[in-house]
């Protein structure tokens, strides 16, 4: 979570597959499409959000497939988004007694509730499924998504492509690619300004045992198609919109200071980008939060910002 230009490739050995990944030029997966934020009480999850002054958009059910070309039907699942145009946050509430649970949420909120969850996007869902199947990274195949919205002149369904990477890969969470065939039902402009002055989603932060930091920025630079680079303490896989960032679990305390690790691999939070950081602080702090420095910007902890934190960065 930082805006430090003081990168450096990690070059060689297992987190940058050597001179294969420097060779890179193309991005078929383009950006962070959405972060993915879990809630049993999305009443009070929203609430937080927009004191931290964001608009959210309307709850919206979801309705998809555990399989390619299968029946969509109801995931248990709906969401409120803070919606900057192309990226978004998503607070993703699970509802009912559990039995409807195609995603298998519930066994990751029972650590802990908070971001369990990361979309990257594209532009091509059927080159992105078979790169990520010949890495053997994926076996979702391209799996249908829709949810009802409310567009200007009433409800509309909004539709989505996306490929899961396999969840014994990805202990973290549900980590999966989106390609949107309606992104216009999405980012409606009624929706993309933000009292906090937010303009897009910097960046998701992930913790993992020290051990694991190799491997694990090894698989996000295969999945993502990118160079990782150092950056102080973080592993950063950038990609055109957004970053993925990685940080041992023992040098966390250098990234955001004073914070817990409930769990490893833990997501530990989001940055945005703002327009205009001190008024960004004037409102988050007039309304009742604590922020913390960081260079750039400031952040909200995860205790006050729904179990993961939320920084504010100059954009």
């Amino acid at each position: 979570m930082s805006d430090s230009n003081d990168s450096v490739p990690v070059a060689g050995g297992e987190c940058g597959r050597g001179s294969s990944l420097s060779a890179m030029t193309e991005h078929d997966i383009d950006r962070i499409d959405h972060s993915v934020l879990y809630t049993t009480d999305m009443d009070a999850t929203a609430s937080a959000y927009e004191a931290l002054g964001f608009t959210l958009s309307p709850l919206s059910m979801h309705m998809g497939s555990a399989r390619p070309g299968g029946e969509r039907g109801p995931m248990g699942a709906g969401n409120r988004c803070a919606l900057f145009g192309r990226t978004y946050l998503e607070l993703l509430g699970l509802f009912g007694d559990g039995s409807v649970d195609p995603w298998n949420i519930r066994p990751l909120i029972a650590q802990y509730e908070g971001l369990h969850g990361c979309s990257f996007g594209c532009a091509d869902a059927e080159v992105v499924e078979k790169r990520l199947r010949e890495e053997g990274l994926s076996r979702s195949g391209v799996l249908p998504l829709q949810r009802d919205v409310e567009g200007p002149d009433g409800v509309v369904t909004a539709r989505f492509q996306a490929i899961h990477l396999d969840r014994g890969l990805t202990p973290e969470g549900l980590i999966h690619i989106a390609h949107h065939e309606t992104p216009e039902l999405i980012h409606q402009p009624r929706y993309l300004e933000h009292a906090n002055g937010a303009t897009h989603l910097h960046s998701v932060l992930l913790v993992v045992a020290d051990a694991e930091l190799e491997a694990t920025v090894a698989r996000y630079a295969r999945t993502l198609n990118t160079e990782p680079v150092a950056e102080g303490p973080l592993r950063v896989l950038p990609l055109p919109a957004g970053r993925m960032e990685v940080v041992a679990a023992s040098a966390f305390g250098q990234v955001l200071p004073g914070e817990p690790v409930p769990a490893l691999p833990y997501m530990a939070g989001q940055a945005v980008a703002v327009k205009d950081v001190g008024a960004a602080r004037v409102l988050v702090e007039g309304n009742g939060f604590t922020v913390r420095e960081l260079p750039g910007g400031f952040f909200v902890g995860a205790g006050q910002a729904r179990g993961a934190a939320v920084a504010f960065l100059e954009g």
